[in-house]
């Protein structure tokens, strides 16, 4: 399994995003939240979601792009279809991710969460080796960060409700949970 030091994941490629900062004082990590995202849409591989999260996108270089221009997010890590890892965001800085969000009550999850981006759409099945990577960094970041817990993984869909419909119905929860379980 991979070790996390400094805030990156050891087995990750290492890209830093500027799009993040610190996170305010006194805010533990307690939230996981999986994301899906793909550039174009519904088009894997490349470096678009690279471009996008490093501020160098060319939003001319494709019609879908358009509407990013000016955007400036980013993600902890992104799980690629062949089940590559990149990080954009150490994990003890707010990467900008899940944008107007509430959990259980709790507003601006940016703050005390870590993003998981899967480069997929909503409706199209995960890869196995994408699974495979997910469940082994979350059992990582687990480990490391005490307060993370398994029944505080959630999706955009869920802490962006009406706004946010990702990992969509395409995302396997239990299998999931049973790969948590059963490290």
């Amino acid at each position: 399994m991979s070790e996390i030091r400094d805030g990156i994941l050891a087995n990750a490629r290492y890209l830093p995003s500027p799009n993040c900062n610190a996170r305010p004082a006194n805010a533990d990590i307690e939230l996981l939240v999986v994301h899906n995202i793909s550039l174009p849409p519904g088009e894997f591989g490349g470096g678009w979601i690279d471009d996008l999260f490093l501020n160098r996108l060319d939003t001319n270089a494709h019609p879908a792009f358009a509407s990013l221009h000016g955007l400036r997010v980013s993600a902890h890590l992104l799980i690629r279809r062949d089940g590559g890892i990149r990080q954009y965001v150490p994990f003890h800085l707010r990467a900008w991710h899940a944008g107007v969000s509430r959990y259980q009550g709790r507003g601006n999850c940016n703050d005390f969460s870590i993003g998981i981006e899967l480069e997929g759409t909503d409706h199209t099945p995960y890869s196995d080796k994408q699974y495979d990577a997910l469940g082994e960094t979350i059992v990582r970041l687990l480990n490391h960060y005490p307060t993370l817990h398994p029944d505080r993984i959630t999706g955009h869909s869920d802490i962006a409700a009406g706004r946010k419909s990702d990992p969509g119905p395409a995302f396997d929860w239990r299998r999931l949970y049973n790969q948590l379980s059963n490290p």
